[in-house]
């Protein structure tokens, strides 16, 4: 492979073997254990790009796929990159470690894919520079600190022709995937969703620190993009390096909205600010509600992040409709249908496995002694879809799986941009405090 990161992928053979090599030999891939620390013709070469707090909880469950050689690992602080590096080493492998990804690309030669975890402000010059070097990348979300960047990004994957999935891993997890198309688009279990409701609370923590004897020279922390060591660390709080909560946390959710209303928002209106924190220049809380069209009729969403407090309701996305409530979240725990009195019976539903009654169900004597003012508490229903897995893993399997060409992607850059763009417009709603609305051009890169 041509390293320089500005050469377009040769049409070479490797990946066409990677893609057919498995099928045409019959071979059968063993279990994670058993392939680190082996390399074959079939592995699928791969660098890790950032290994902070996002890098090493998806170097966990890129440990659990077989058939990846890592070759290297990239981060500008030691203390990520040693981690990185050794933890590999411990798994079998033998990566290199670079201190800046222009020295990755001038070395590591036949690199098939990169994963990319660093702050967000790098995301576009990082992803940008691995497609033009041939690789196919796995990017976290957002995809960048402003749209601009971001329309760089699916720009640059339709030029090369590289595959660049978005980490938005809901749209791969099997729960979410049993919500939208078998309990919303089959069964119709909601009826018309008239509302939907999304929050993500945390409660209040203290801004990172790090080892004095890791910190890092000022010189090469501004090289990098940071004012000192503490914005290095925080940087989520930072506006020249990302957008904050509602785009580090509220990016997963209110990509939901817009992913099972299968359309996009018409225009939001927001409120938040800086109220807790005397360290951070973005909003620590923020509340928004975003208006769609839909083939049924108006939409009004909801969405909260705080980070001030937990509020004891933790992480999830309900879907409200006139004959039933879908509330859906990556903790199990929250997930839970709820059928309205009026709607038809769910007996078809359960015998088909789309639902299965929940033992906390309401009994009937307690629900008839409700206040008249109150609707009668709703008979519960669990979805019965376990992931036993953790959280990133099906998302990296279906990247994966589409690099081998044995699949599609279910997040590729231009579907996230579509959700991200939406995602783009709250901060500057809540600084106008008023209503924006959206335009077609604002959802096309």
């Amino acid at each position: 492979m041509n390293s320089s990161p500005l050469a377009s992928p040769a049409p070479w053979s490797r990946r066409g073997f990677l893609k057919t090599g498995l099928a045409a030999g019959g071979m059968v891939i063993a279990a994670p254990s058993i392939m680190r620390g082996q390399s074959s013709a079939n592995d699928i070469n791969v660098v890790l790009i950032g290994m902070g707090s996002q890098g090493r909880v998806l170097l966990d469950s890129l440990l659990n796929i077989p058939g990846l050689n890592f070759r290297a690992v990239c981060d500008i602080w030691e203390l990520s990159r040693r981690y990185g590096v050794n933890r590999l080493k411990k798994a079998g492998f033998d990566p290199a470690g670079y201190e800046n990804i222009e020295d990755l690309l001038a070395t590591e030669k036949d690199i098939d894919v990169a994963i990319i975890a660093t702050p967000d402000f790098w995301h576009a010059p990082h992803t940008n520079a691995c497609l033009k070097a041939g690789m196919d990348v796995y990017c976290e979300k957002m995809m960048a600190h402003t749209v601009e960047s971001a329309r760089t990004m699916v720009q640059t994957m339709r030029e090369t022709g590289k595959l660049l999935q978005i980490g938005h891993q809901r749209r791969s997890n099997p729960r979410y995937l049993h919500a939208l198309n078998n309990i919303i688009n089959k069964a119709h279990i909601p009826g018309r969703i008239t509302n939907i409701n999304g929050q993500w609370n945390r409660a209040v923590s203290e801004d990172l620190g790090w080892p004095k004897r890791y910190e890092m020279p000022l010189e090469t922390l501004q090289r990098y993009g940071f004012k000192d060591m503490h914005q290095f660390r925080n940087w989520r709080w930072f506006k020249d390096l990302s957008g904050g909560p509602i785009s580090d946390l509220g990016a997963h959710q209110i990509d939901i909205f817009n992913w099972f209303l299968g359309t996009n928002p018409k225009s939001v209106m927001a409120s938040g600010g800086a109220d807790y924190y005397t360290t951070h220049e973005w909003y620590d809380n923020v509340m928004a509600v975003f208006e769609y069209d839909t083939a049924q009729g108006p939409v009004r969403a909801f969405y909260q992040v705080l980070t001030t407090t937990s509020a004891g309701g933790g992480y999830f996305e309900q879907f409200m409709g006139d004959e039933g409530s879908v509330k859906i979240s990556e903790n199990p725990t929250l997930t839970k249908v709820y059928r309205e009195d009026r709607a038809p019976d769910w007996d078809k539903w359960i015998e088909l496995n789309y639902l299965r009654r929940s033992a906390a169900a309401p009994e009937a004597k307690k629900a008839a002694t409700v206040d008249v003012r109150e609707t009668a508490p709703l008979v519960a229903f669990d979805l019965p879809v376990v992931l036993d897995k953790p959280l990133h893993q099906p998302h990296l399997e279906n990247f994966f799986g589409a690099v081998r060409g044995q699949n599609k992607l279910t997040c590729d850059a231009a579907h996230a941009f579509e959700s991200e763009a939406a995602i783009f417009k709250v901060n500057p709603a809540v600084a106008a405090r008023q209503t924006l609305e959206f335009t077609p051009a604002d959802f096309t890169a």
